[in-house]
């Protein structure tokens, strides 16, 4: 599975984890999504699942700024590009967002996807270019694991209703 950034470049360029793994070409930049891509998307309905990685031979990231995410996500049509996944709920490790529900970076995003998808050795490359990086899979490694495994998207609801009681 590869994973790829699409960048909105609105975010510091030096804090931007998406800039960094394209730097270090862990991440290919793209411009254009393709249909066969898993586009990973906080508005889409549909959650991510293990099953999703014979779909697909690529996950996207879309690198922009949490504060205009909605405003992105109206005036533009690259988070209805390509196959529209949400990813389960999971908590930040990124010095930002430190322990926020949902909050995560691009860089995170991806990782997560990836070790869903059962990429767990692409997923560790891109957390290890971050200090902070192991500390996303410390947080998220029960969780993870209970994501990967599940064959269904009820089944990650029930995880994430386990694991986040509302």
């Amino acid at each position: 599975m590869k994973p790829q950034v699409y960048m909105m470049r609105q975010d510091d360029p030096f804090k931007c984890t998406a800039a960094k793994l394209a730097k270090f070409r862990i991440a290919e930049p793209v411009r254009f999504i393709r249909k066969n891509t898993l586009v990973l998307s906080p508005f889409s309905d549909t959650l991510l699942t293990r099953s999703d990685a014979k779909m697909a031979d690529a996950v996207c990231a879309i690198d922009c700024s949490w504060e205009r995410a909605d405003e992105v996500a109206k005036h533009q049509r690259v988070f209805s590009a390509g196959i529209s996944r949400r990813l389960p709920a999971m908590l930040a490790a990124n010095p930002v967002n430190y322990a926020k529900l949902g909050k995560l970076s691009s860089a995170e995003a991806l990782a997560g996807a990836l070790y869903i998808l059962g990429d767990r050795q692409t997923a560790s490359a891109i957390l290890n270019k971050f200090k902070w990086g192991h500390t996303f899979l410390e947080l998220n490694a029960y969780l993870l694991e209970d994501y990967a495994s599940a064959d269904t998207q009820e089944q990650i609801r029930q995880i994430e209703r386990e694991y986040f009681p509302a």
